[in-house]
């Protein structure tokens, strides 16, 4: 069976399906909070199931679940706090790492949290919190955050951060030192277009087989690195647009990468009003338009973590929109059809066989 997290800014739906064809729902879970962070822990005995939630009243959270959203767990005191000089506006991030005791948060203001209990409670990075350049990061439209966790697939030392502003940074020791890495990345608006970090970062993805690459959607700009982020190259040529939010890797094919263009950042629908997810299948080198069950008049956006693939062979593909649309195709994204609609504004998707 698939489970399908879908996180709004009104609560959490999860729908199961047996064939990826036909879903049921449940939810609102916590409704009215905004749930902007989910991950599925399958390697359990019994699945968990860990969702950021964020409350306008009791402020934001992580809670769990060991029966598939039946019942919820949290801790007595919040499960991510910050020193005094800050406090905790948003989680945006839940990563999963190969020992599933092993969780990480990404937050806003931007910081690292470490879980060693399954995701219950964390522990600031203080090795990132404490890094120099982090009185000069900048806020970008969703706040100052971040949006991207990538645990090294093999070295449990390595790991990769994105955030919006400040760019990525990467470690080699476990987070107690930090390096940015953004050579070849561009900030547009800053005088130095080329600066060593303050880019605008929307979304970083990797391929577990293929941990040396990685693909990177930019504040304008899609780019690729081969040398695990020491230096990007650009790969929006065949592309519409070079401006959008979410970047996925295919769960096999490490070559075969999803994108979702819009016109601007100006300018944030996509182009003509056609619904279209772009398709490489050669690391970007070229890209294909996918629009079989698609619509037009589509003046919507699809966001960074409202994208996201399943396991099965063929790959399922899944996205949903700010506008309450969740969209599915269970051949690799050669055609599509709508599996929610009239939700709340769709803000991340999660998918796993549970």
């Amino acid at each position: 069976m698939h489970l399908l997290a879908i996180g709004t800014r009104k609560g959490l739906w999860l729908a199961t399906s047996g064939d990826r064809k036909s879903w049921s729902f449940s939810g609102p879970h916590h409704p009215m909070t905004e749930v902007y962070a989910v991950a599925i822990e399958n390697r359990r005995e019994r699945p968990r199931l860990l969702v950021g939630t964020t409350s306008s009243h009791f402020g934001p959270t992580v809670v769990t679940s060991d029966d598939l959203g039946e019942t919820w767990q949290e801790p007595d005191h919040a499960p991510i706090a910050f020193p005094e000089d800050a406090s905790l506006e948003r989680v945006w991030q839940l990563a999963l790492t190969p020992d599933p005791e092993i969780v990480y948060a990404g937050t806003e203001p931007s910081a690292l949290f470490r879980s060693e209990d399954g995701g219950r409670t964390y522990s600031l990075v203080e090795g990132l919190w404490k890094h120099p350049h982090r009185e000069r990061w900048e806020a970008g439209f969703g706040g100052q955050a971040i949006h991207t966790v990538l645990p090294d697939p093999v070295d449990p030392l390595r790991l990769t951060v994105a955030m919006s502003t400040g760019g990525v940074y990467r470690t080699f020791d476990g987070g107690a030192s930090w390096e940015a890495s953004n050579t070849g990345i561009k900030a547009y608006f800053l005088p130095d277009p080329y600066p060593e970090f303050g880019q605008c970062v929307h979304k970083v993805g990797r391929h577990p087989a293929a941990p040396e690459r990685l693909f990177l959607q930019n504040h304008h700009g899609v780019y690729r690195s081969d040398d695990a982020g020491a230096t990007w190259r650009s790969i929006a040529d065949g592309l519409p647009a070079d401006f959008g939010f979410p970047v996925v890797s295919h769960p096999h094919k490490p070559d075969v990468i999803y994108n979702f263009p819009l016109v601007a950042d100006g300018d944030r629908f996509p182009p003509r009003g056609e619904c279209a997810v772009y398709r490489s299948s050669d690391a970007g080198e070229s890209w294909e338009a996918l629009r079989n069950g698609l619509p037009d008049g589509f003046w919507t956006a699809v966001m960074r973590d409202a994208m996201c693939t399943d396991a099965a062979d063929p790959a399922g593909v899944y996205f949903g929109s700010r506008s309450g649309e969740v969209y599915a195709s269970t051949d690799e994204g050669d055609s599509w059809r709508r599996i929610a609609e009239h939700l709340p504004d769709v803000v991340c998707v999660r998918v796993a066989e549970v």
